[in-house]
């Protein structure tokens, strides 16, 4: 009788707590929480994923589980929550979530119904950008300009700003590449500098240089003695230009026309009793105002200067003719280029005043010089 007693007992204890042991219902385990935070260290801006995993929750289907999360912007949904990071500093930061069961509107309310958990991201520093400057070309002559390229880098991609700036010349530009003119630079090597800014102020410097040269200064053009005509072979005639002279005074004219903006200086000489003569007829010339002065080292730099002009077709406004002081019977002939000093390349000349020294036809020349013979 009495054992059919304890197993009724037994039955129905069983059917209340599903387990029977000599002391009674056993109690279920209290619920367990685990939270993580995905990734463990962000940029700001970047998102943290925080996942909480409950443990031991009550198989019971009238049980209820609810999750509540808390932290520095974080916005929970379930057994998940996201952390928007975009105004938070560089640090350590926790999420903190904590999980409740039991009947619902009462989870929470027993022992063994709630945990909490906690997981830990950092925020960290934007790293600064990097920039790298080139120029090209990097050799100019005054006013030329060079393109300057800047290369930066932002680890994150931020938003970056180019400024740039020169010691010498002028650089203008805002985006990745920039001008830089040399006028006004100096001669020599000019240091160009290229920044970048990101949208949190950090910078980064590169610097490169281009080389100016010295302006071109062109050489100073210089009287170039050409031929030399001797008028020492006809005793007869020593003022006529023979045709050993015709050939030198040829290629004279070639020259001429060869280099069309160059003149022509003939310089006529005499020997030294030519010279005496001269300078006696001059003093009784200057008595005598109808005196004839026979100049030889004049009248042959004139006859030289008809030859090239009537018969080479030289244009006589190229051609100026002097005397000089040397003790011999010969024209001197120069080519004066564009821009050459021939008064100071060759000294001791005296022009001819062609209104007064006339060039003298061959036979005529011959005729005079034999009459004052």
């Amino acid at each position: 009788m009495y054992s059919r007693n304890l197993k009724s007992v037994s039955l129905v204890l069983a059917s209340a707590c599903l387990v029977f042991v000599p002391m009674g219902c056993k109690k279920a385990p209290p619920i367990t929480l685990s939270a993580t935070a995905t990734p463990p260290a962000v940029f700001p801006g970047d998102t943290v994923t925080a996942t909480a995993t409950a443990g031991s929750v009550d198989p019971n289907k009238k049980t209820n589980v609810v999750y509540n999360w808390s932290g520095t912007d974080v916005t929970g949904n379930g057994s998940t929550a996201t952390v928007a990071t975009a105004t938070q500093a560089p640090g350590s930061y926790t999420v903190k979530a904590e999980v409740k069961e039991g009947k619902k509107g009462k989870e929470g309310l027993k022992p063994g119904q709630t945990a909490e958990a906690t997981a830990n991201y950092a925020v960290k520093q934007f790293e600064p950008p990097t920039i790298s400057c080139s120029a090209s070309p990097t050799t100019l002559k005054p006013g030329e300009t060079s393109t300057v390229t800047a290369v930066g880098v932002s680890p994150q991609n931020r938003p970056l700003t180019y400024t740039y700036a020169a010691v010498a010349g002028t650089i203008s530009g805002s985006g990745a590449t920039a001008s830089f003119s040399s006028t006004g630079a100096p001669t020599g090597d000019v240091g160009i500098t290229c920044n970048v800014t990101d949208d949190k102020t950090q910078t980064a410097t590169a610097s490169t240089s281009v080389t100016i040269l010295a302006p071109y200064v062109p050489p100073v053009p210089h009287t170039q003695a050409l031929a030399t005509i001797s008028f020492g072979g006809d005793p007869r005639r020593p003022d006529r230009v023979d045709n050993e002279g015709k050939a030198a005074l040829d290629g004279i004219a070639l020259s001429l026309q060869q280099a069309p903006d160059a003149k022509l200086v003939i310089v006529g000489e005499a020997n030294a009793k030519e010279q005496a003569k001269t300078a006696k007829e001059a003093a009784f010339a200057l008595k005598h105002k109808h005196a004839k002065v026979w100049d030889s080292a004049a009248e042959r730099a004139v006859n030289v200067k008809d030859y090239l002009v009537t018969e080479k077709g030289i244009d006589a406004s190229r051609i100026s003719v002097a005397t000089g002081t040397t003790d011999t019977q010969a024209v001197e002939t120069y080519l004066v280029p564009a821009g050459a000093n021939f008064a100071a390349d060759v000294q001791g000349t005296t022009p001819v005043d062609e209104t007064v020294v006339k060039a003298q036809p061959r036979d005529k020349a011959a005729h005079k010089k034999a009459a004052k013979m």
